[in-house]
């Protein structure tokens, strides 16, 4: 049972955590607590992981029940060593959205299935060899501008939504924002969610929402399986997404490792396959990519409950409602001008987090080869570049992916052969501005080595 780390011990008395003290990943609570956190984790990841099948148009109960099933998956591959949920990945959104209009909704699922067993293959290397090269191969100018222009590629479909009912979108962007800032703890947390609810409200009184499917489904009921189809155009739209997912993934490792006090490093590569595995099986059952969500990290920041325990109990509560057709019929009548506000936000939030990686990690943009990668890698995705080859087709997120990892390797390496790397990549800590500029001053004026 410890192999596959369902062997947990009581907390204490079970009952309460003590000041400084935190419920450790192989410890758990008393039952009815863990329930109740477990059942909090669903709720927590609930918004984001709907929104992606809504917006791509795929069943929400079938990526509801691979979310559980992944998630359950992720902790016995993981050994119950990392507590995580595995909900709808937002990297997927862009590429399945555009393999569906060249090959359909199987298609689209053939591009899932190859992510998730790339990221799988990146897992098991990663576990022989450790996560250094990884490092080396997208420091964080890269990794940033990569996380930052899949968010911003999607800005045309965010406004094509918003536009279709744009007093409904706005009223749901507005909760959006106020909520983030009214309220603190776990609501706070679920300001996406709370403002789909108002905006939905709001649209139900305009006459936007149609029930029509929802009254004809079933009470119970299997979730809608679909196979997938395999193209060899939709390789450039979907292998940017592993370099996003295996960034992502190992940060939450690292989150949760600050945070439990434990070393996990051992383990990241045991993740990323984890999630690899999950993701190749939603493809081939007709669900969405998944990863490792950060609302579910921030559940356990607030309780201080790190048991794996209270994430067996999501999945499983997870997996339950997606046997209810009805439930996934109420989910999928969310109308577009409530997708259109959240979008809004949404996409905006993942082009900001790829500017939270620059500055977290203190991008030095006064050298030229940070600025050239970031700038022209941002470009290409946002104003979405297109190279077609045959039967490949290579679009802004592919292009640009591409382009951040070309430009900053290949100046780089030109720029030690030639001795012109004048400017360190990172920002000088601790340094006032005139002191910093005094000291790249004074780099510059060096003499070169020959």
């Amino acid at each position: 049972m410890s192999m596959l780390g369902i062997k947990w011990k009581l907390h204490g008395t079970g009952k309460s955590i003590k000041p400084g003290h935190v419920v450790a990943p192989d410890e758990r609570l008393a039952w009815p607590l863990t329930i109740g956190v477990g059942m909090q984790h669903v709720v927590a990841m609930f918004g984001a992981t709907f929104l992606v099948p809504i917006i791509t148009g795929m069943p929400p109960a079938t990526t509801l029940f691979f979310s559980g099933i992944g998630t359950l998956l992720f902790l016995v591959i993981t050994k119950g060593r990392v507590p995580s949920y595995l909900g709808s990945s937002f990297a997927f959104i862009a590429p399945i959205m555009a393999s569906q209009q060249q090959f359909g909704v199987p298609g689209a699922l053939g591009g899932v299935v190859l992510a998730g067993a790339a990221l799988a293959l990146v897992g098991a290397i990663v576990q022989k060899f450790g996560a250094g090269w990884i490092n080396r191969l997208m420091p964080p100018i890269v990794t940033g501008a990569i996380v930052a222009l899949i968010g911003l590629n999607l800005a045309p479909a965010a406004k094509q939504n918003f536009d279709a009912a744009p007093v409904t979108a706005v009223v749901t962007l507005a909760t959006i924002i106020l909520v983030s800032v009214l309220f603190r703890g776990i609501l706070g947390r679920l300001s996406i969610l709370v403002g789909v609810v108002v905006g939905y409200l709001v649209a139900m009184l305009r006459g936007e929402v149609s029930y029509d499917k929802m009254e004809a489904a079933a009470w119970v009921g299997l979730p809608q399986f679909q196979t997938p189809e395999f193209h060899v155009g939709v390789l450039g739209l979907f292998v940017p997404v592993v370099l996003v997912l295996v960034a992502e993934n190992i940060g939450h490792v690292k989150s949760v490792a600050a945070m439990t006090g434990q070393n996990l490093d051992g383990v990241s590569g045991r993740a990323l396959m984890a999630d690899g595995a999950a993701t190749v099986l939603a493809g081939f059952g007709g669900g969405s990519g998944t990863t490792t969500y950060a609302e579910n990290i921030g559940v356990m920041a607030a309780t201080k409950v790190y048991s794996t325990a209270a994430y067996w109990v999501a999945g499983v509560f997870a997996i339950v409602l997606s046997f209810s057709p009805k439930f996934g019929e109420l989910i999928a009548t969310v109308p577009p001008g409530v997708l259109g506000g959240a979008a809004t936000m949404l996409y905006g939030m993942i082009g900001i987090l790829g500017v939270k990686i620059w500055v977290q990690n203190r991008v030095n943009f006064s050298n030229p080869v940070n600025l050239t990668t970031a700038a022209v890698a941002l470009i290409i995705g946002i104003a979405d570049y297109t190279w077609t080859i045959g039967d490949l087709k290579f679009t802004g997120i592919a292009l640009g992916s591409a382009a951040a990892l070309v430009i900053y390797h290949g100046m780089k390496a030109i720029a030690k052969a030639r001795g012109t790397a004048a400017e360190p990549e990172t920002e000088q800590a601790g340094l006032p501005p005139q002191a910093k500029a005094a000291g790249n001053a004074a780099a510059r004026r060096a003499p070169k080595k020959r």
